[in-house]
């Protein structure tokens, strides 16, 4: 089953990345890598700081979009992990390896596929 691993970090408390980055880099090299040799990873990213994000909403048949984040949050999402896990408890424990556990959190959730109509 596959499960969606999303980080949360508060961005102004987390490890600046300019004082940081070498040393996150390597961490979460070797945790991508301990996924991928046990075949559990399938996809994952680091995102830009909630400052680069655009919000879309539809509001009486009309689409709005406004600059930034309007989510009202102490954490916010930083990245994900996109695993293939045998349970939730397989799933729960990569979360728990995760470098990024130390300063923020991950929400672990299973991924409901959409059945796609035919074209």
């Amino acid at each position: 089953m596959q499960y969606m691993l999303m980080i949360y970090i508060n961005e102004k408390s987390a490890p600046v990345p300019a004082v940081a980055e070498r040393k996150m880099s390597e961490e979460f090299a070797a945790y991508t890598d301990a996924m991928k040799k046990a075949g559990a990873f399938i996809a994952g990213e680091r995102l830009h700081p909630t400052t680069s994000a655009t919000t879309v909403r539809k509001t009486d048949g009309k689409v709005k979009v406004l600059n930034g984040p309007y989510a009202e949050t102490r954490e916010q999402l930083a990245g994900y992990y996109l695993i293939e896990a045998a349970d939730i408890d397989a799933a729960i424990s990569w979360a728990g390896r995760c470098p990024a556990a130390a300063y923020g959190s991950l929400e672990v959730r299973p991924v409901a596929p959409m059945a796609m109509a035919d074209a």
